[in-house]
């Protein structure tokens, strides 16, 4: 611990790494309840371990907590993500030493949950197509693909978290029907048919992805699920990049089998110049940005401050993924993200 002027001492907190992010506004609120912050600005472990030896809790953008980072921390006992997602975090390591852990799970769930919308009706009207032939000096003559009704249309989830629910209810006064399947999922929306993963795939017009990157979801997008999909839909990614196998998608659009598709994330981020992803015509894409409003920028860096400052003053963060208190010592189980 650090100590005021006063020789009262005071929690340590450390921001591992922010990005385009300003992290001000969490650092007011942090410095206001009386704590110490460090910004470290960077991912780096070894810059990590030197700047929060003696750190109670870090604040971690997409900064790798594993082992060796904990290690260089022993102090460190809450860990919050500047995002709903902690891949970046070994969880069975914070679990193994009975570490708190809490993640963003509201914070930008309606803007994800609307670009995803956007891209499937950018998608399903063919705007990348009427886009280029303006663009080139053509006319709608010249527009080769017919866009299909949306009401016509199932729009099919993978996942039943909260983005998809969001989703689900955004779209359903727009698509003909919504459908989706997630085996865990038990807050199910009315009015979204459930089904199995197989008939879903076979049955949507638009197959938008909403799971975590995990063993079991990694790469599940491949040739044979894109082969099974209907002629002529198309395939809409918010999620995580490593849930397509980028060969597949591409040799599914240069045959035609899929319409198009939409990715906001890639296996490799930024993609390589080169990357045939960032060049087909069928590919409607963006920079890892769904999340991006001016609300969710605030709520990135305010709202991992609050669960500090809740966990130093009460005990327990406002939404914790890891609680290691005896009756709740494993991590909380929720549907999809």
């Amino acid at each position: 611990m650090s100590a005021l002027e006063d020789g009262v001492p005071r929690p340590v907190v450390v921001i591992t790494d922010t990005e385009e992010l300003d992290p001000e506004p969490g650092v007011r609120l942090l410095v206001d309840a009386g704590w110490e912050v460090r910004v470290v600005g960077s991912r780096d472990p070894e810059a990590i371990g030197a700047v929060a030896h003696d750190a109670d809790a870090l604040i971690v953008g997409y900064a790798r907590v594993d082992a060796d980072l904990l290690d260089r921390t022993p102090k460190v006992r809450m860990i919050a993500t500047m995002s709903a997602g902690y891949d970046m975090i070994d969880v069975a390591e914070v679990e193994r030493r009975g570490l708190w852990l809490a993640n963003l799970p509201h914070s930008a769930t309606e803007d994800v949950a609307v670009h995803a919308l956007a891209q499937a009706l950018a998608l399903t009207r063919r705007l990348p197509q009427a886009d280029a032939v303006v663009r080139s000096g053509g006319w709608n003559t010249e527009l080769h693909e017919v866009p299909r009704r949306a009401s016509e249309l199932t729009l099919g989830l993978v996942g039943m978290g909260r983005i998809a629910r969001t989703l689900a209810r955004l779209a359903a006064p727009l698509f003909g029907k919504v459908a989706a399947h997630d085996p865990r999922a038990t807050n199910w929306p009315e009015g979204v048919e459930r089904l199995d993963l197989d008939t879903l795939v076979e049955r949507a017009d638009v197959l938008s992805l909403h799971v975590p990157s995990t063993p079991q979801t990694r790469g599940m997008v491949d040739a044979g699920m894109l082969a099974r999909m209907r002629p002529g839909s198309v395939l809409v990614n918010v999620s995580r990049g490593d849930l397509v196998d980028p060969d597949a998608l591409l040799a599914a659009l240069d045959g035609g089998h899929l319409a198009g598709a939409a990715l906001d994330v890639f296996p490799v981020e930024p993609p390589a110049p080169d990357d045939r992803l960032r060049s087909h015509p069928r590919l409607l894409l963006s920079p890892h940005s769904a999340f991006l409003s001016d609300a969710s920028l605030r709520a990135y860096v305010t709202e991992p401050a609050r669960n500090v400052i809740a966990w130093w003053a009460t005990g327990r963060p406002h939404t914790p993924v890891v609680d290691p208190t005896p009756r709740n010592a494993s991590r909380t189980q929720g549907a999809l993200a």
